[in-house]
Parts: C-alpha cells; structure tokens; sequence
C-alpha cells in the first residue's frame, strides 16, 4: 500500500474515533495511578539521604515535580538534598559533582539534556549510587519516571490531523531534540503525517529557547504570519511542550488568525485555561501529573532500597485536554 492510498484510507471521522477512543483509555488509566499511588503507605525512606537534582523549575511541570518529589522523600521520613540548576547546565553539572561526593542513598535527577547530565549520572553509578530519573532516558538510570511519551506524541498528533482535516501546512517547534520526551514526541508526529501526505511540515522547523519561551515564540510565529498572510497558509502550530505553545497562541490572537489551532504537551494552567476558551486558537494540550511523575519516582526509590526490582520504565498515565473535553481534564487533575 503505498504513503498516498494509506492516507486516504483513514478519514476524518476514524481520526476522532482514535483520539477518542485514546483520550478514554487515558483518563481510565489516571484513574488507576491515582489509586495506586493511595496503596503505596508501606513503603519506607527512614534513615535515607535522597538527593533531588533539577534541571530548572521555572515550568509548570518541573516545579510540581520537584516539590512531590522533596514532600514524598519527608513522607516516607528520609531527609531530602534538593538542588534546582536554574536552567543553567554549567550549574548543573557542578551540582550533580557535588552531590556525588556527598554520598547519599539514591540520586533522582529531573530532566536534562542527555549528553550535558549522563557522564555524570554514569559517575554516580561508578560511585555506588543508584541513579533514578524523571523524563531522561540514559542507560545509566535504573529507572525512568514519565508519561508514555510515544503515546502522548501519537495522540496529539492524531487530535491535530484530525482537527485539520488532515490537509495543511503546519509549524513545528523542535528546539529541544537531545531531551528526549521532546524528541519522542516529535518522532511520533512525523511517524503519524508521513500517512497523510497532504499535510507538510513548513521548513525550516522553528527553535524554541530557554528562557523567555513564551517572547521568543510569541516573536517567531508574529514573522512567520506576516509570510504567510493567507488564510488557510497555516493550519497548525504544534510544539512538544506547552510554553512555546503559550507564545504562539498569543501570536495568532494577536494576529487575528484564528482559523490557526495551536498543540502541545504539559497541562500548565494558564494553556488549560485557553484550551477551554472557545474563542482561544489553543486546539488541545496533552496534560501530564507531573506531581504525580514526582511521588511515583520517590516511591521507586524506595522500592529499590528495599531490595525490589524495578521496571526499566515507570509510565504515569498523562490526558488529551481539547476544546470538548478541556473541563474535565481539568478537574480531574485539580486545575482550575
């Protein structure tokens, strides 16, 4: 069956079917941590220096992550090290040094780009330290904590195909394909729209940044209008986090181009909250827990010093929020 007849085959109305069918399974699933997380009061951290490294906590989902993190470690009664690079790799590194020398009894290191934090993540293991992570996926970590990423990239790009009618030109944002949620994510679009050859991915890609995400996107997409002033030139915009969705929602306000719908991947409220506006261009955002992210990788940890085995991959349910179901999203996980 060649790329073309494959993309002609699935219509619109089997891609809602999908995503609905997807968003279901995803919420009956949250439904279920949720409950397996109440179960977990055996576990014990007593007598146990567990350091919490981030990579920054200026978004949404690192901060809920690390603050689930150094409240589940005071739990389960160990002693938290908690350390924040502020987005600043140099500080990191000289934050995990420091860490290693400290020797405590486990390592959790939130996010980063692979080949800045994993020669360091390697020196713990080389230490005696068993390394966990949030949303990294270095082979020195015993265990990863994090949404399912390739369904989270499948998912949304199937809600944007479908929401586009699966015809058009849409912007990618791919600044961050060393982290590799962002580059899981962007590999699903592209494994999803190589079936419907009718929608182009416009190049070259956008790069999203740190810091002031939101300004720069805001800027890149305020330019990339006034290129393509046509109605109908853009159909998407899609990023694989939601801060630089956040810019470029406000870009195509801002602009009066409403007919363009916007995606990405986080639930920070404030994208939430113009998901469910219905006059917003925000066409949906995939919600992850990431306080949950957090509890389920302390409670790992506790696992694994307690002589159990632990999965290569702990994946914590995430939900599709779009324009139909956005309020229910949000209650469920407590936003709003």
């Amino acid at each position: 069956m060649t790329q073309e007849k494959a993309g002609q085959g699935v219509g619109r109305r089997d891609l809602l079917k999908f995503s609905a069918v997807a968003g279901a399974a995803l919420a009956g699933a949250s439904l279920l941590g949720s409950r397996t997380a109440a179960a977990e009061d055996g576990l014990s951290l007593k007598g146990k220096r567990i350091a919490i490294s981030a990579t920054g906590t200026d978004h949404f989902f690192d901060l809920q992550a690390y603050n689930a993190q150094i409240e589940e470690v005071k739990r389960l009664g160990g002693e938290p090290i908690a350390v924040d690079a502020g987005r600043n790799d140099g500080k990191l590194v000289s934050q995990l040094q420091t860490l290693i020398a400290q020797k405590p009894d486990a390592i959790v290191q939130i996010l980063g780009t692979l080949s800045v934090i994993d020669p360091w993540l390697k020196k713990a293991r080389d230490a005696g330290i068993p390394v966990l992570t949030v949303d990294v996926g270095s082979t020195n970590s015993i265990n990863n904590t994090t949404s399912d990423n390739w369904g989270i990239g499948k998912d949304l790009a199937l809600q944007l195909v479908s929401d586009i009618g699966g015809e058009g030109n849409i912007v990618v944002f791919n600044g961050f394909y060393g982290v590799t949620p962002c580059a899981i994510r962007y590999d699903q679009l592209v494994n999803v729209i190589k079936y419907f050859p009718k929608v182009k991915i416009l190049e070259p890609e956008l790069r999203d940044v740190i810091p002031n995400t939101v300004q720069d996107a805001f800027t890149q997409i305020t330019a990339l209008l006034n290129k393509y002033p046509e109605k109908g030139s853009i159909k998407a915009i899609w990023s694989a986090w939601d801060i630089p969705q956040l810019g470029a929602t406000q870009a195509v306000a801002a602009a009066g181009r409403n007919e363009i719908r916007t995606y990405g991947v986080d639930g920070s409220p404030e994208v939430l909250q113009l998901v469910a506006d219905p006059n917003s261009p925000a066409g949906a955002d995939v919600a992850q827990q990431p306080a949950e992210i957090g509890r389920t990788a302390i409670q790992n940890v506790a696992r694994l010093l307690a002589g159990q085995t632990l999965p290569r991959e702990t994946y914590v349910p995430a939900l599709i929020a779009n324009k139909a179901n956005v309020n229910e999203v949000s209650k469920k996980l407590g936003i709003g």
